[in-house]
């Protein structure tokens, strides 16, 4: 099985082509200068494919992270991965960035920025939503967390801004773990809330 894994919702672009159970290839993409990372997602893809070349009509199934993280980002993510999966006829799947970085980094609790004072929270493998801070405080207890750069000297733990997880390479064996009849159709982009006001 040949999978395509991206994911642009966080703070790099993450790219894997994986082949049954190996990493073919695997890239990271940061922002250039004033162009935020998706613009260069089509680019990025073609060139994974073309370097290992695997045909688009290869590919099997098609791994997206759908939020919660930018809401551009998430937008191109899924936007991306349904034309993408309508037009090579293959299966698609969508994950959580809160499991993904969950299970990247083998850490049960992740809270990531959402504003407002509050986190995007995941806890005991469940998506807890839009969780007020001192809420999270409460729950966590002095227990261990994955968190971003924002909250992390609120709450402690390890941002994973600071380390190097292998964020793309968990999204596509999640995805393949995961996978049932992954119609392109029921791949919807998750937003716990509705995004800023422009």
């Amino acid at each position: 099985m040949n999978i395509l894994a991206f994911d642009t919702c966080l703070d790099k672009m993450y790219a894997v082509l994986q082949q049954d159970e190996k990493i073919i290839k695997s890239e990271i993409i940061e922002n250039h200068d004033n162009k935020y990372h998706s613009a260069f997602l089509i680019s990025a893809l073609r060139d994974i494919m073309y370097d290992s070349n695997i045909r688009p009509q290869d590919i099997d199934l098609i791994a997206v992270n759908i939020g919660p993280g930018s809401f551009t980002g998430i937008r191109a993510c899924v936007t991306v991965a349904r034309v993408m999966a309508q037009q090579l006829n293959c299966k698609t799947a969508g994950i959580s960035s809160l499991e993904i970085l969950s299970k990247a980094a083998n850490i049960p609790n992740v809270a990531l920025d959402a504003r407002k004072n509050s986190a995007y929270f995941y806890t005991n493998n469940e998506i807890k939503g839009a969780v007020p801070i001192e809420e999270i405080k409460k729950i966590l207890n002095g227990e261990n967390l994955l968190t971003d750069d924002r909250l992390q000297p609120i709450l402690g733990g390890t941002s994973y801004q600071q380390i190097r997880l292998p964020i793309g390479e968990t999204l596509a064996k999640l995805a393949r773990e995961k996978i049932t009849d992954g119609d392109w159709q029921k791949l919807k982009p998750l937003y716990i809330q509705p995004p800023p006001a422009m």
